[in-house]
């Protein structure tokens, strides 16, 4: 506005100006705000770039958020760390006692709500790729998935099926001017440009957005609040790109992203401890010394103490969706019983 202004000033002073002078007038006047408004576009156009290479990324890496939304929930409430606590205690004694074993040839059928929010037609993914996921996680969580016929035969004795099946209830699509969303669970409030969470004490809340941060999606773990109980997928990473057509992620296609933050949700830790060496709560899982990517060799070992042979191919690893097809007995009894009379989701049952 500034920029017009000066120029309507400078258009009257040489309207008034002998005819002489004008042309040279204009060249020393003209020149420097020319010189303004190409730099002014310059910034403007390099901002545009910079907006839509945020918008269409792909990720590099798996990247999940998952523990340090757990661990920002606990230093905001005290409480959480207390109910975490609570949680595992129930879950030992539940393994211990054997009473996960009573689910088994029952099933938990888990009514789905899938929220869309999208800026671009692209985040606007279609039913079709919505649909893809919730067969995935059947897949998945049942050990329906062809693939598990790939897991090494040192491992093939612990591979699990749950008893688990998910239904989608509804799908919720809602436009948002938000170019991307963070793991602070903006994209689960509908005052942040984000969609609200429905029934979370009885149905599962999916959100696919564009998530900034590198990130593939985050979970939150049982006990935490209801208005943000749920899972967030990058939209690009949700669904199988071999059961729908649609917009992918290049190593993230196969929607087991999903399988991984579910995984969170019914209280499973990564399989590395998000420690060097540490524990995952899993007897069943070799130690692994970090997270691995990619698709490691199947003789790939940890450099822990015995340097156990690796699960790499574990849900709960960080590698490519083509390179995990498993989860293991231990972890099945762990989300079977957040399921549990007293349990964190026995409102599921």
């Amino acid at each position: 506005m500034q920029i017009f202004r000066y120029m309507d000033f400078v258009n009257v002073y040489l309207k008034f100006t002998f005819n002489p002078f004008k042309t040279h007038m204009k060249k020393i006047i003209y020149a420097p705000m020319a010189l303004v408004l190409f730099f002014a576009c310059q910034k403007k156009d390099a901002k545009q770039a910079e907006t839509a290479l945020a918008e269409t990324a792909a990720p590099t890496s798996r990247q999940c958020a998952s523990m340090e939304v757990l661990e920002e929930q606990m230093k905001a409430d005290p409480s959480r760390r207390d109910r975490m606590n609570e949680i595992e205690n129930f879950t030992r004694q539940q393994i211990a006692n054997g009473t996960v074993g009573r689910f088994v040839g029952d099933t938990m059928e888990i009514p789905v709500v899938v929220h869309v929010v999208y800026k671009t037609a692209a985040q606007n993914i279609s039913d079709a790729q919505v649909r893809s996921q919730i067969t995935v996680l059947n897949e998945d969580f049942q050990m329906k998935n062809a693939d598990n016929t790939k897991v090494p035969a040192h491992f093939a004795g612990v591979k699990a099926s749950s008893p688990i099946k998910f239904v989608l209830s509804q799908i919720v699509r809602k436009a948002t001017t938000k170019t991307s969303f963070s793991s602070n669970d903006g994209v689960k409030k509908a005052s942040q440009g984000g969609s609200d969470a429905i029934n979370p004490t009885t149905t599962l809340n999916m959100w696919a957005c564009n998530l900034g941060q590198g990130l593939l999606g985050y979970a939150q773990f049982p006990g935490g609040p209801a208005a943000t109980d749920g899972v967030v997928i990058l939209y690009s990473a949700f669904g199988s790109q071999a059961k729908a057509a649609g917009t992918y992620s290049a190593s993230y296609n196969l929607g087991r992203t999903a399988t991984h933050e579910v995984g969170h949700w019914l209280n499973l830790r990564h399989i590395w401890g998000d420690a060097t060496c540490g524990s995952d709560l899993v007897g069943d899982t070799p130690t692994h010394n970090t997270s691995n990517g990619g698709c490691p060799a199947a003789d790939h070992r940890s450099t822990c103490a015995g340097t156990p042979l690796e699960q790499w191919m574990n849900y709960m690893d960080y590698t490519y969706d083509a390179c995990m097809y498993m989860f293991s007995q231990g972890q099945k009894d762990r989300m079977m019983a957040t399921f549990a009379t007293g349990g964190p989701r026995a409102s599921f049952r």
